[in-house]
């Protein structure tokens, strides 16, 4: 049996496709059009699975979306109703959109998938799943988990921002959620707005900018904001708000409680921003972790799965697995709307078909999240040569050396390598790579190479079995989504003078033997690399290790900022011409910056709207 899943038509668009519960390929569809969280139907990441998967539309016995668009609409009109007549100008510009697009979005699918193929019978074939639901399934059948506790929080679905469901065998039981207009991923996404960053995807900005201060208004918060419970559940004070009615995330309310107006972006980040994200970052963790206890002591189960854009939050992730209230914890690695496209495929394989789940031994059934587009070497070599590239092809061992000795040399390399993965982290298939030792180097990435902020903090890819030596985690962590401290004796000691500095002065302060991935407070947000997913990254990281004694390299995504991840051995290349990015490896071709023709040099500084 194939299932095609899909989202699309609000951020983050994607399709995944199953054959026979087994995941064969998803994508999303930002890496093909280069529109950063593209939001459109997503026809070529549909055909790049039909193409992976070597069959036709006409094949596939089920196309699944991933949510309702009616009850979307149903949620949109009631709200609009309760707060009437407040947000009628955000009203009269929702509802024309939906009614020429969104609210006939089953006809709108229909059209498109008859344009690839014309018998295609949507009426049997084409299934809807609710978005909390996709979320879960896609949390909870790829994990190695025979049954397991779900917990999904995001923006809001159709009603729901937080559930609760079961997963055992095949079979997942949604058991209850907390409703809009109440909803943590919100109440996150308006600090990122306060504070200057773009809702649906400065999130991650305000989690790296949380460390630099110190969380002096989370009472602030939490007596005028939050009413939270013991359990965990919470309603939002919503005289502070603006979602629900008008075009902007606060209100004055909000601004006159902390005594300033919203950052416009691009402007100037003080102390108090700093202390703004410290204080919203602790809240969330607060909330996560007494959902994740009571749940824990009600249920007894002693696994949890996690999915929706809530669970990206790597630093709340963390505290959740050390808090104990669970012995096994499971991160979705594309926990946004994106991986939405692949829990609607599953659920449609394992609840609507009635079909058995297997486990896969141990492991999760992602595969490593390498679900994207792989090249031969002849199809690099022929789209390199097409875009004026000048390169050497290696073999694999000569390969891993040449970059290892780069990396050693401190040199920026771009690692264009198998296939790309799924989800928004870059987990050594599509990374730019370096040498974590030095102490200059998570500056120079950041403004040399990415062009984007200087305070942003950059993850470690480190093997799997030398983890526990260089940070406080003996565990899986291979999709970037757990945040634990450097161990103490990689650390290094603080001066009185260093200690005593404040917010982004901290940020050229070396704090461990791996500076480059060492945040301000110690912590790393860490991925463990495995020979049984990436045996070529993890070949690499440990001939980095044979020259230097460190198991570990600085990963972050192969792109600059507003870009999308680089998908084909030409966006690769071009990236590399519009950065400053030393060695470039695609497949087993290797391209020096210094030998290529300075006339194909880009201006990347500016190429990309802003995240």
């Amino acid at each position: 049996m194939i299932i095609l899943g899909l989202s699309a038509f609000y951020h983050d668009s994607a399709a995944a496709l199953v054959r026979d519960g087994r995941i064969v390929a998803a994508a999303q569809e930002e890496r093909f059009t280069r529109k950063k969280h593209d939001a459109g139907y997503p026809k070529n990441a549909i055909a790049f699975c039909l193409k992976e998967a070597g069959i036709a539309l006409g094949d596939v016995d089920h196309v699944a979306f991933y949510d309702k668009p009616f009850l979307k609409f149903e949620r949109l009109l009631e709200t609009y109703l309760a707060f009437a007549p407040r947000g009628f100008t955000s009203f009269r510009m929702a509802i024309p959109l939906w009614l020429r697009e969104k609210l006939f979005q089953k006809s709108l699918l229909k059209d498109q998938l008859k344009e690839v193929e014309k018998d295609f019978d949507w009426e049997k074939k084409l299934l809807f799943a609710e978005h909390h639901l996709s979320h879960a399934a896609s949390a909870f059948f790829p994990s190695p988990f025979e049954d397991a506790l779900v917990l999904t929080m995001d923006g809001v679905g159709e009603w729901a921002t937080t559930s609760v469901g079961t997963g055992r065998g095949n079979s997942l039981q949604m058991e209850r959620e907390i409703h809009f207009p109440h909803s943590l991923g919100l109440l996150y996404s308006a600090f990122t707005y306060y504070t200057g960053f773009k809702v649906n995807s400065g999130e991650y900005k305000l989690m790296g900018l949380a460390p630099y201060g110190d969380p002096v208004y989370r009472d602030l918060i939490l007596d005028n904001l939050v009413d939270l419970k013991p359990d965990g559940s919470f309603r939002l004070n919503l005289d502070y708000f603006d979602y629900c009615t008008g075009l902007r995330m606060t209100n004055a309310k909000f601004d006159a409680l902390f005594g300033h107006a919203y950052r416009s972006p691009e402007g100037q980040l003080d102390q108090r921003h700093m202390d703004l994200a410290a204080s919203i970052q602790a809240v969330l963790e607060e909330i996560v972790l007494r959902l994740g206890r009571s749940l824990a002591a009600e249920t007894g189960m002693r696994n949890l799965c996690l999915a929706g854009g809530v669970a990206l939050n790597c630093v709340a992730n963390g505290k959740l697995l050390r808090d104990g209230a669970f012995d096994r914890i499971w991160i979705q690695p594309a926990s946004g709307d994106a991986g939405g496209a692949l829990g609607a495929a599953l659920a449609g394989y394992h609840m609507h078909a009635g079909q058995a789940r297997r486990l896969n031994g141990g492991m999760d059934a992602m595969a490593g999240s390498y679900l994207g587009p792989h090249y031969d070497t002849a199809e690099i070599q022929e789209r390199l040569s097409a875009a004026g590239a000048r390169f050497t092809t290696l073999d694999d061992d000569a390969l891993v050396a040449a970059t290892a000795d780069a990396l050693a040399d401190e040199k920026a390399v771009g690692w264009f390598q198998g296939r790309m993965e799924f989800g928004p982290r870059a987990l050594g298939g599509r990374s730019i790579i370096a040498d974590p030792r030095s102490p200059s180097m998570q500056k120079t990435l950041n403004l040399k190479v990415k062009y984007r902020e200087s305070f942003r903090p950059f993850a470690p890819s480190v093997l799997r079995e030398d983890v526990a030596d260089w940070f406080e985690l003996d565990d899986d962590s291979p999709y970037m989504l757990l945040v634990a401290d450097v161990v103490e004796r990689r650390r290094r000691q603080m001066t009185a003078e260093e200690s005593a500095l404040f917010g982004i002065d901290k940020l050229n302060v070396p704090r461990s033997d791996i500076p480059a991935v060492t945040h301000v407070d110690y912590s790393a947000r860490i991925q463990t690399v495995h020979r049984e997913t990436n045996p070529r990254y993890h070949a690499l990281i440990t001939a980095f290790k044979e020259r230097t004694g460190c198991p570990v390299l600085v990963n972050t995504s192969f792109n600059v900022r507003g870009e999308p991840i680089v998908c084909t051995p030409e966006d690769a290349f071009r990236c590399f011409m519009g950065s400053e990015i030393e060695l470039l490896a695609v497949g087993n071709c290797v391209l020096r910056k210094e030998d290529q023709d300075p006339a194909l040099k880009l201006d990347y500084t500016s190429a990309f709207e802003l995240d």
